[in-house]
């Protein structure tokens, strides 16, 4: 498993879904995930450490698991199949043990970025969804994200959507 870092929330322009994009913590490669706008919109405010008037589902989520006096010890995409990815969301109840719930990675996502864990994927799901990054560094990267970043190059790479979201071909995500 790798541990990665959420890079960007962008636009895929050829049908203006929303796309997460985790990048390797070790290595230039990153991996790109088609999510839903709802989503979106939560993962955007959670980069940027804000909130709404009132709160989202994943500010709930984290609210209700810390009032249950338990944590968000990591989250994992732990498989991919038919171009939708799989994830787990660990949880360390208050007598120390680690439960396990299936979520789409799009809401692991939004609530890694609300209790501050961990993002993991397995080697197999990156190395078959994953390109080498065109960049070295943060300005390269974000000269990169904005005038050369073709999301199509992704797709025939294999990458896919979150699990249980539309395809990013499809004219609305979910």
């Amino acid at each position: 498993m790798r541990e990665v870092v959420i890079k960007a929330l962008l636009v895929d322009p050829s049908n203006n879904t929303p796309v997460v994009l985790l990048k390797d913590r070790t290595s230039r490669r990153a991996m790109p995930i088609w999510i839903g706008e709802a989503e979106a919109i939560s993962i955007a405010f959670g980069l940027q450490s804000e909130e709404f008037a009132r709160p989202l589902t994943h500010v709930l989520m984290t609210r209700v698991i810390e009032g249950l006096e338990a944590s968000v010890e990591k989250v994992i995409i732990k498989g991919m199949e038919d171009s939708t990815f799989f994830a787990s969301v660990f949880l360390r109840d208050p007598e120390g043990g680690l439960q396990e719930y299936d979520a789409r990675p799009s809401d692991s996502l939004a609530l890694s970025l609300r209790s501050g864990c961990p993002i993991f994927v397995a080697d197999d799901v990156f190395d078959g969804a994953a390109i080498e990054s065109p960049f070295a560094d943060e300005d390269e990267f974000h000269d990169f994200i904005e005038s050369e970043f073709d999301l199509r190059a992704f797709k025939r790479h294999g990458g896919g959507t979150a699990g249980g979201e539309a395809d990013a071909s499809d004219e609305d995500a979910d």
